[in-house]
């Protein structure tokens, strides 16, 4: 996996004009700039948000990433949700190493730990 490359370009389009433009208007010869897996490709094509938070993209350039597709707040939020249900636990970067156990696992000890209050 190449999860520093997806960030990069995410990083890129987040920030740069004329990357943005490039990639609405040759997306190929972008993503041919950067050393990418399939999965990854087809990822930022869709754009799968939740397969893209899974792979371990970091929330804050994930965030930007699904504005700039026009993906509301509570909608990236539930994407990010149903990529744990679809591809299971985060893959790789910052979230992995926190142990996550899964978005069932967690709201049920949530909702555990409400109850009990």
């Amino acid at each position: 996996m190449s999860l520093y490359q997806v960030q990069k370009l995410i990083y890129q389009l987040n920030r740069d004009p004329r990357t943005r433009q490039r990639y609405a208007d040759e997306p190929d010869a972008v993503l041919g700039e950067y050393d990418l897996t399939r999965e990854e490709i087809g990822a930022l094509l869709k754009p799968d948000i939740g397969l893209l938070y899974v792979l371990g993209v970091n929330g804050q350039l994930l965030m930007h990433f699904a504005a700039l597709h026009r993906i509301e707040w509570t909608d990236y939020l539930e994407r990010m949700r149903q990529g744990l249900r679809d591809h299971g636990q985060v893959r790789e970067g910052v979230y992995a190493a926190t142990g996550y156990e899964g978005v069932e696992a967690h709201e049920a000890r949530l909702k555990a730990e409400r109850e009990t209050r």
